[in-house]
């Protein structure tokens, strides 16, 4: 019997261990790349909204390279498994401010704005992002390109930032976050709204994957 125990426990330890996921490449349209991911040290999810990691998660610092994209373009980032946890998911840019570079910067301070969601739906409840395996989204054409020191002479750089909230712990949302390292060219001069992460997230929002509970406390303003 306790042998039998043991081995039930240990399959839920390996269920559990298997049961998160990593976002691993970014994919743009001349590249396709694990090296300007700040590749996070393991598959465990951030669950505390308030600490630094909710930033670009638990990683072994600034990736080896930073990739040039064109405004207008997509950037797409692929998981090493399925999203198989319901829940939201989205895209931030986070624009490296004077003096950083995006290998260097620490993603504080209000810099960041959201490029794209995958929320619920109602009739029948559900995410749109269920069991896909890549999320991508267009680096809107307006976004400024240029160094806050050079401009316009050189790309701007940014974090590309990418969330999926896992909602299948009541009252306990688990967040899988990469950061991606890009330069943008060709942009404009757009300033959109900014947000600081952490503090774009209520700590006392309820989430659920049950549509009579939905609700998640972000102040993300959406380019």
């Amino acid at each position: 019997m306790k042998l039998a125990t043991a081995f039930l426990s240990a399959a839920v330890l390996l269920h559990s261990a298997s049961a998160h996921y990593i976002w691993t490449t970014l994919v743009t349209d001349s590249t396709s790349t694990t090296t300007a991911i700040r590749q996070p040290v393991n598959n465990s999810p951030v669950t505390d909204v308030t600490s630094k990691d909710i930033t670009c998660n638990i990683n072994n610092g600034p990736g080896s390279e930073t990739v040039e994209v064109a405004a207008g373009s997509e950037i797409t980032f692929l998981l090493d498994n399925t999203l198989y946890h319901q829940g939201p998911a989205a895209i931030y840019l986070g624009q490296v401010p004077a003096g950083s570079t995006a290998a260097t910067w620490d993603g504080s301070g209000a810099n960041w704005f959201k490029i794209a969601e995958w929320s619920a739906t109602f009739n029948p409840f559900g995410f749109t992002d269920f069991n896909l395996s890549q999320l991508g989204a267009k680096i809107p054409a307006s976004v400024p390109s240029g160094e806050w020191h050079s401009y316009p002479s050189s790309p701007f750089q940014y974090l590309a930032r990418i969330e999926q909230i896992g909602l299948h712990v009541p009252g306990a949302p688990q967040w899988y976050i990469s950061c991606a390292q890009i330069k943008v060219t060709g942009g404009g001069s757009a300033n959109p709204s900014k947000v600081s992460i952490p503090g774009y997230v209520s700590p006392n929002g309820t989430c659920e994957a049950r549509s009579s509970v939905f609700q998640l406390q972000r102040i993300t303003p959406t380019f």
